[in-house]
């Protein structure tokens, strides 16, 4: 007679869930599935790197994840999760009369909620929705989460905040990658050359790149923006930088070890600067040191960024619309940093008070067409007095 395969493999599932010691079953339980590249949650949660989407449960207090022979050995060793399920066991129990059967997460993941008793699955926001059909197909109530899914990434520990450091010392390095190259370049006509080619956008930004990778970083689209094209604070930069223009270089590397980022933007000229591009740099540096001595644990963000307009506007800067896009200081004055690049809280025109060991970038800026933008950025960790600098490279900008 031959052994009832179904039985006795899900009789090794629940003898592998009691080593949890209790057995999670939960009426409720948290899902996640995606990977750890595009879901900063799930490297939160997971505690190291898959790139691969695989499923992640939290069932009680217990994380538990179900992954491929592929990645299996690794997450026993390196990741944060109670229990490492192999998927191939339930991919087997499901195939059980039906080898050729098609198993996916759609089918895994209602296996596991029988396997735990959950009744309900909580997913974030940005769960596939093609997923999400299909589980409430199979019968499974899902609810998705509105706002954080893991409110407690706001605040960073010192190990966090170490991290973070850790990312703008490798921006530094791609700051004195990008100064080496503008100072050893030449003015001639309305270029700059080094070593006979004109100095790139392309040029400085692979040199950046190559200087954070030689110190554990990834600096994947840093802007390097020249002149009108440094006034769309988002444009990456592209041809020719000239002489006598302003120069946007932000970075924000990716640790690779810890995958927190850093985040620092200096602005630069080769050549000596006009009075007029002297006064917008030292307005946006008065900015950024008026929002940062009005960050303490608790203050409004909106009170931190209205320090910035402010400034901006005793020394005559105006802010407004055109045909052309907008002129003057119209983005935020910050946002919180860590796994991701972007995430809370703001430091914008927004209410949002800044939580004690919060981290966030202060980075305000000024652009107009036809003299320049300038922005300058650091990152600080929010405490009940002056907040900690976790960021530190110099800010001399004239490089003649």
């Amino acid at each position: 007679m031959k052994p009832d395969l179904r039985f006795s493999q899900r009789r090794w599932v629940i003898a592998r869930f009691r080593q949890l010691n209790p057995l999670p079953v939960a009426k409720s339980a948290l899902l996640l599935y995606t990977d750890t590249h595009r879901s900063a949650d799930l490297r939160y949660f997971a505690g190291f790197e898959v790139h691969d989407p695989f499923i992640a449960l939290e069932v009680g207090s217990r994380k538990i994840g179900v992954l491929n022979a592929l990645e299996y050995g690794r997450a026993l060793k390196e990741s944060d999760f109670d229990a490492v399920l192999r998927l191939e066991l339930f991919v087997e129990r499901l195939r059980v009369g039906n080898p050729k059967a098609k198993v996916g997460p759609a089918e895994v993941i209602p296996l596991l909620a029988r396997d735990f008793k959950i009744k309900q699955l909580h997913v974030p926001e940005d769960f596939p929705a093609g997923l999400l059909d299909r589980l409430r197909a199979a019968g499974l109530s899902v609810k998705v989460i509105e706002g954080a899914v893991f409110p407690q990434r706001i605040i960073k520990s010192a190990d966090e905040a170490a991290a973070i450091r850790s990312g703008n010392r490798c921006a530094s390095a791609g700051f004195e990658a990008a100064e080496r190259l503008l100072r050893k370049s030449r003015p001639r006509g309305r270029n700059l050359l080094l070593e006979g080619k004109p100095l790139t956008s392309e040029r400085v930004r692979f040199a950046i790149e190559v200087a954070c990778l030689e110190v554990g970083g990834v600096a994947a689209n840093t802007i390097v923006a020249g002149g009108d094209q440094a006034c769309d604070p988002h444009c990456r930069g592209s041809g020719p930088l000239r002489p006598g223009e302003l120069v946007i270089v932000d970075i924000f590397p990716r640790i690779t070890a810890t995958g927190f980022h850093g985040d620092m933007t200096r602005t630069y000229l080769r050549g000596r600067a006009s009075d007029a591009q002297s006064k917008l740099v030292d307005a946006v540096r008065a900015a950024q040191k008026a929002a940062i001595d009005a960050i303490r644990a608790g203050v409004n963000g909106r009170i931190v960024h209205q320090q910035c307009l402010d400034v901006f506007a005793a020394r005559g800067y105006e802010t407004r619309r055109t045909p052309k896009g907008s002129v003057g200081f119209f983005h935020g004055t910050g946002h919180g940093l860590g796994l991701d690049i972007h995430e809370a809280p703001r430091v914008s025109a927004v209410d949002c008070p800044l939580p004690l060991g919060s981290v966030v970038t202060v980075e305000p800026g000024l652009y107009y067409p036809g003299l320049g933008g300038c922005r300058i950025e650091d990152v600080v960790q929010v405490t009940s007095r002056r907040p900690t600098l976790l960021s530190r490279h110099s800010y001399e900008w004239e490089l003649r």
